[in-house]
């Protein structure tokens, strides 16, 4: 009888001892259930980003940077999308470490940078695609797996490009335009998938040809810049004979037009000239050529050295010649 009681006592006791354990782990279990759901029920939006708040999965409503509250315990649930940052998605190699001077990688991604140029020659094109979200709902809920979707998007529209030109014109001349061509192309696509994603800029970072032609290819480049060269040198040499071979061909000519010109007004003047002196003769035949004469005579005698002049009326000039005593003098001297 008495170990019985003894037992009784101490099960009583048992019991009595683990009603007040219970309480405190109901309590304990009550207090953290509180935390949880009052720490749960606040959210931080940072302020480059937008929330959108889901129930149950189910897209409810987006909230702006800042503190807000939520349903607890996973009834409702926040993602945050980054609108305000501008975001990259780099195609035929990726950024190691980024700083001053970031180094890059192209191991493993050839698969991307390797394309076929319209004149069926191979390029190496890397490129960079800048772009922000403009639609977070659009950019979650629209389309399934929209970063790998992008990325599909990018890279088909710049084959596409590059396969429309030549090989010479994605590495030279026609980079820029090519950029160009690949943003308006791909805000379109973008647009109509409705992926909520604003094309900012497209970069061709670097366009090579391959690894294994780039020395055939050097050679190419180097003998069409001689070739250059040597179209701009003789150019040069044009510009400089030609103009002035047209220049001495043109003061030739109008050298030529105002001889021509003079000879031809003299020649009119002097026949004017004479219809005038034969008209005056008409009109005085005997006083015109007495001047006539006079004139003839004005101009010639100043040439003549030795002048004699006699007088009509006089029988013979010889005695006043003294040729005699002049043939003489000249004898002498021939003596």
């Amino acid at each position: 009888m008495a170990d019985t009681n003894f037992s009784d006592l101490r099960n009583l006791g048992n019991l009595a001892g683990q009603r007040p354990s219970g309480r405190l782990v109901g309590g304990l279990v009550l207090i953290v259930l509180v935390v949880v759901g009052i720490f749960s029920s606040f959210y931080t939006v940072d302020p480059e980003e937008v929330g959108l708040v889901m129930r149950f999965g189910k897209y409810i409503r987006s909230t702006d940077p800042g503190l807000h509250m939520k349903l607890p315990f996973q009834i409702e649930t926040v993602l945050k999308v980054p609108i305000q940052r501008q975001l990259k998605a780099e195609f035929g190699f990726r950024t190691v470490s980024a700083g001053v001077r970031s180094e890059t990688s192209t191991r493993g991604f050839g698969m991307e940078s390797n394309m076929l140029t319209g004149d069926l020659n191979a390029a190496v094109v890397e490129w960079v695609v800048q772009y922000r979200i403009v639609d977070p709902y659009k950019f979650l809920f629209r389309v399934r797996n929209v970063s790998d979707t992008f990325r599909d998007m990018s890279e088909a529209i710049m084959r596409q490009i590059v396969g429309d030109r030549t090989v010479n014109e994605v590495l030279t001349v026609g980079r820029a335009e090519v950029a160009s061509e690949v943003e308006r192309l791909l805000q379109d696509l973008c647009n109509q998938y409705e992926t909520g994603i604003k094309v900012e800029q497209v970069v061709l970072q670097d366009v090579n040809p391959p690894e294994p032609v780039k020395p055939s290819f050097n050679e190419v480049n180097q003998a069409q810049q001689e070739r250059e060269k040597l179209i701009n040198v003789a150019q040069s040499e044009y510009n400089q004979v030609i103009p002035r071979a047209k220049g001495e061909a043109l003061e030739t000519i109008q050298m030529a037009e105002g001889y021509a010109l003079d000879r031809v007004n003299r020649a009119k003047g002097d026949a004017e000239r004479f219809i005038a002196m034969f008209e005056a003769y008409s009109l005085a035949p005997e006083v015109t050529r007495q001047r006539i004469y006079l004139e003839t005579m004005t101009r010639v005698l100043p040439q003549v050295e030795s002048k004699v002049i006699v007088d009509d009326e006089l029988g013979g000039v010889l005695p006043l010649l003294n040729l005699d005593k002049a043939r003489g003098t000249g004898g002498g001297g021939g003596e």
